[in-house]
């Protein structure tokens, strides 16, 4: 099983399955590979993921909220729905500045 953290062959919703935590970030890591990582991130409203950079690519699916993005000097508002995509090797964050917020975070190597 290479996704053991979630129930398989079952229709649930991805924002169910983290909670946001008041005044903190959370994370559950659902595979994590030399070449691949999937996690679940919930973010309370002020929190954020500081400005960083990784060797693969990076894509963020906001499930739930909205988040501040920014990538390089750009900053993006990407909501519920909406997905970015955060290429290796330039600098990005994260911040939940009007609201909470939930994300499916995808890195491939």
């Amino acid at each position: 099983m290479n996704i053991n953290k979630l129930p398989q062959a079952k229709v649930l919703k991805l924002a169910d399955e983290i909670t946001v935590e008041q005044h903190q970030s959370s994370s559950k890591t659902l595979v994590q590979r030399p070449d691949l990582g999937m996690t679940l991130f919930a973010l309370d409203q002020g929190e954020e993921i500081k400005k960083h950079s990784s060797s693969g690519d990076a894509m963020v699916n906001v499930i739930e909220g909205t988040a501040e993005i920014t990538i390089g000097d750009e900053v993006h508002t990407v909501r519920e729905g909406e997905t970015i995509i955060m290429p290796a090797n330039i600098p990005h964050g994260l911040k939940a500045v009007e609201e909470a917020f939930k994300m499916l975070l995808i890195v491939v190597k």
